[in-house]
């Protein structure tokens, strides 16, 4: 069984870790759902990494949980109020009539860790944490693995469909074969 923690300030280090030295979570720190346009395209891995531990360090809100094998770091879930992400809000992919829903974004399990059923832990303590502060609904964007071929790592950022659905999320659109809403009610 592994620890779960919502993120603070003195897991800021944690979370710099799961992120790692190479691949996409060392260059975007969950920034791609929070900034849009210009924003995004200006910001460099740097810029990220600031980003984020702001959030980590002095949000009211945890933006969100780690998982923790004994005292080591390995596994990172991004959730927090659709508000919190601009290009949620501007996006097809996740049009909704639950506006005050909060929204997993991603998951990051690092190599050696994967395949052991830690994003499928980091989505209950997700929506743990999305409880604790008072939400009714969560929502994400699955990868659906088997609408078509082979899905890299990479890809599978957001969470695939297979771990939403065994806890207890419905489906509600698709706007492409791998892209998938899904929802929980929150109680």
């Amino acid at each position: 069984m592994l620890n779960l923690r919502p993120a603070g300030p003195d897991t800021w280090p944690d979370v710099a870790a799961v992120m790692g030295e190479r691949g996409d979570p060392s260059r975007c720190f969950c920034q791609y759902f929070r900034l849009r346009g210009k924003a995004w395209s200006d910001s460099s891995p740097a810029d990220n990494r600031e980003g984020l531990k702001q959030q980590v360090c002095t949000s009211e809100q945890p933006p969100g949980v780690l998982a923790y094998d004994g005292s080591t770091p390995i596994g990172w879930c991004a959730v927090a109020p659709r508000t919190a992400y601009p290009r949620v809000v501007a996006s097809p992919n996740w049009r909704t009539d639950h506006p005050d829903a909060w929204v997993i974004t991603c998951f990051v399990v690092p190599v050696g860790h994967r395949r052991q059923g830690v994003a499928a832990e980091l989505l209950y303590g997700a929506v743990d944490l999305a409880r604790s502060y008072g939400a009714s609904t969560v929502e994400a964007c699955a990868v659906d693995t088997t609408a078509t071929g082979r899905i890299s790592s990479a890809d599978l950022y957001r969470g695939p469909l297979s771990v939403y659905l065994s806890a207890g999320f419905t489906e509600v659109s698709r706007t492409s074969p791998q892209w998938v809403l899904v929802r929980s009610a929150v109680q």
